[in-house]
């Protein structure tokens, strides 16, 4: 951006940049990967007296394949996955995670992708406000980290945000070569400007028109579920209204 700004209902601002004469929009969703270590730490491998199965290995990647077997919408299981609260775009220490909507007929596999698709939604409360602050519409999204290896989640971000989903090359390493490409330009091998054509994009996910309408539907509901919940969770974990032992 070329201009400072902080929007203080939905905890994002511009910052200075090391870019002159420009800022970026800095905010934060507090648990995102974080989801799936805790359904592998706390819910499927945790360590009690019920655990009959070793460890499975790779277990991200079989989240993965076992998330593709699931149609989108998760039979309508809807994961929020404030598990620490939330920083964007709402800031509120008490909500708390959960899954809603369950039946009998519902499986871990449902669960699963659950978990996916529940951070993508709040990914894309977020875009909303975002878009807002910057006065524009992105017209695709890259995505860098360890949720950029999974094939089915960047799909999944596709769908739900309604946006293209540019894989970065080597996502886990985007940091390390946003560091080399700044040194570069303040040493003078390179310009600013040269470096968006030095990001190598290894694939691009386009939303599927089919699942449209689920995600639309359920993303609407994903968000009432904090409206109509949120001072349910300020009663249960608001620290004052603790019961000291």
């Amino acid at each position: 951006m070329s201009f400072k700004k902080t929007d203080i209902f939905h905890n994002i601002a511009s910052l200075p940049s090391a870019i002159p004469q420009r800022y970026f929009v800095a905010n934060e969703q507090e648990t995102a990967g974080a989801c799936l270590t805790f359904l592998r730490d706390n819910i499927l491998y945790h360590k009690d007296e019920l655990k009959q199965e070793f460890e499975t290995q790779n277990v991200y990647q079989i989240f993965d394949q076992i998330a593709e077997t699931v149609p989108a919408g998760s039979d309508r299981v809807i994961f929020t996955p404030w598990l620490y609260g939330e920083r964007t775009p709402v800031d509120d220490h008490t909500v708390r995670g959960g899954f809603y909507n369950l039946s009998l007929q519902n499986t871990r596999e449902h669960l699963i992708r659950a978990v996916f698709e529940g951070v993508a939604y709040n990914s894309r409360w977020l875009l909303g406000y975002v878009e807002k602050f910057i006065k524009r519409r992105f017209k695709a999204i890259n995505m860098i980290g360890g949720g950029a290896n999974s094939n089915i989640w960047r799909q999944i971000h596709a769908d739900v945000l309604n946006r293209p989903i540019r894989q970065v090359k080597d996502p886990i390493q985007a940091n390390a070569r946003g560091a080399a490409f700044l040194a570069s330009a303040a040493l003078g091998y390179i310009t600013f400007d040269d470096i968006s054509a030095r990001i190598q994009i290894a694939n691009t996910y386009q939303p599927n028109p089919a699942n449209r309408q689920i995600y639309d539907e359920l993303f609407k509901e994903f968000v009432n579920l904090y409206k109509q919940n949120k001072k349910i969770y300020a009663r249960l974990n608001d620290e004052t209204n603790a019961i000291s032992s």
